[in-house]
């Protein structure tokens, strides 16, 4: 058994003292947490219960205070960036399990629960357009380091930071960007202000539908600074029962690198709408009792 299995086993489904079937769900603004989100809504929408949605967090900063306080009852996390939200001072492991094990103690005093994590697994990205990486000749990470100086850097607001971002990318690779331009969490703004040149350098994410549409180029994280990062549903202890973990974690058991990043593309890229596309996928992997 592996330690996700464990985790459910050893007593995390502990059975809500909360009003059974009243469940709101939180997502940050960018397109795939809200597409997760949105299934994680659907998928108990179609089993009874009620669903309120608070899809309009800006980050990770802003939706962990309301799920502490009972607000927010569900939404999806990262496992390696929440543990170093949680705990600063933790060392995340590019082996997801290990992650698992390290937040799971950190959440229990918290109230909160982890179910199953998915094996998507998306972590940051340093991504350039070929034009860029071509007169650079850019390939790793640590090919920046000569030209970082002359060149602007875009991501979210919070990224000086955050440990993977330009914490990390000073620290572990001696990077020190000419400007740093806040943006958004992997959004439409930071994929615009490189589309545009207003950028040299982004920060978006691995499974991002846009960057294959683009022909941009990932620079290869060669000094091992991301971690697994997999895609994993966040609870509140209280409203954690088996039905709900049950029903979340068969979303979670879905999903893929691969499926996101094509599901990310609809959004990202053809502009589709994520309730649309979350209610696809789940029909035709027919976790809907309609499908």
């Amino acid at each position: 058994m592996t330690a996700f299995a464990l985790l459910l086993g050893a007593g995390c489904v502990i059975g809500g003292d909360r009003a059974s079937g009243e469940i709101t769900v939180g997502a940050v603004t960018f397109a795939e947490n809200q597409i997760v989100a949105e299934m994680y809504a659907q998928v108990l929408e179609d089993a009874g219960y009620t669903v309120g949605r608070r899809f309009n967090f800006q980050n990770r900063e802003a939706l962990q205070p309301d799920m502490r306080s009972g607000t927010i009852d569900l939404a999806p996390e990262y496992l390696a960036s929440l543990l170093t939200t949680l705990d600063p001072e933790a060392e995340p492991s590019p082996d997801s399990e290990d992650n698992v094990s390290e937040l799971q103690r950190r959440l229990e005093d918290a109230g909160l629960t982890l179910l199953q994590p998915s094996e998507a697994n998306n972590t940051n990205a340093l991504v350039v357009d070929s034009a860029t990486a071509d007169r650079f000749r850019l390939e790793k990470v640590s090919d920046l380091e000569p030209v970082a100086s002359t060149l602007v850097f875009g991501g979210p607001p919070e990224c000086p930071e955050r440990r993977f971002c330009l914490q990390g990318l000073r620290d572990v690779y001696g990077l020190r960007f000419k400007e740093f331009r806040p943006l958004d969490a992997g959004g439409p703004l930071t994929a615009a202000a490189l589309s545009s040149e207003r950028i040299d350098v982004a920060l978006l994410f691995t499974t991002s539908g846009i960057i294959a549409e683009r022909g941009w180029v990932v620079l290869e994280d060669d000094g091992g600074l991301q971690a697994a990062d997999n895609i994993t549903p966040l609870a509140r202890s209280d409203v954690v029962t088996q039905e709900l973990a049950d029903l979340i974690d068969a979303v979670s058991a879905s999903l893929t690198t691969e499926t996101m990043t094509a599901l990310n593309a609809r959004v990202e890229v053809r502009n589709e709408d994520f309730r649309e596309v979350a209610s696809d996928f789940l029909q035709q992997e027919q976790l809907l009792s309609r499908s």
